[in-house]
């Protein structure tokens, strides 16, 4: 048996591999809306589907913020090719003309970014290598946070922040961390 197994009487059952959670410094969201410099947001595929084609209430906040000009959601020739090709997935029975007035919706407000430079640092390597994409953007976009619900990209996050590059941080770490600066926000009588 191995050290990260639990045994109970007869029954083995392995360890579940624990993700920590992500959450956002208060201090950061609250410096950059005092700051009133657009947060530099760099958002994975998935989180991209709930912020245009399923208009995922719940994170209408982040949508929002985008909208509202407060962040700049960047972009790239691989990552809008990679949300182009999803849009297309038949799962999501998008007609052509869905699939492609959602990718001029996202395309009118990201900024794409086409950094060439070589950095001195590499980045670290993520377990899915279709991944990767999001953490060089991140980087070479000079972006605050990479906003993923990803497994493979959310156990990169202590790795990345050791290297001071970016955060790595879930859509419902960035909504809580935005509900911390609107109570703090809020005048105290």
């Amino acid at each position: 048996m191995g050290s990260s197994d639990i045994q109970f009487a007869k029954y083995r059952m392995p360890a579940v591999p624990r993700l920590k959670t992500v959450t956002l410094p208060p201090a950061t969201l609250i410096a950059r809306a005092e700051s009133g410099e657009p947060a530099r947001v760099v958002f994975d595929t998935n989180v991209l589907l709930s912020l245009w084609v399923f208009d995922d209430s719940r994170f209408a906040p982040l949508r929002s913020r985008i909208d509202q000009g407060e962040w700049i959601a960047l972009t790239d020739e691989h990552c809008m090719a990679e949300f182009q090709r999803v849009l297309c997935y038949e799962q999501f029975k998008l007609s052509a003309e869905t699939q492609a007035q959602l990718h001029v919706n996202y395309s009118n407000v990201a900024q794409s970014v086409n950094v060439r430079k070589s950095f001195s640092a590499p980045l670290p390597r993520c377990s899915d290598r279709d991944d990767q994409k999001f953490l060089e953007l991140a980087r070479n976009a000079n972006a605050g946070w990479l906003v993923t619900a990803d497994k493979a990209l959310l156990k990169m996050a202590r790795r990345i922040r050791q290297v001071a590059l970016f955060s790595i941080v879930t859509p419902d770490a960035v909504l809580a961390g935005l509900d911390l600066v609107a109570t703090q926000a809020v005048p105290r009588p």
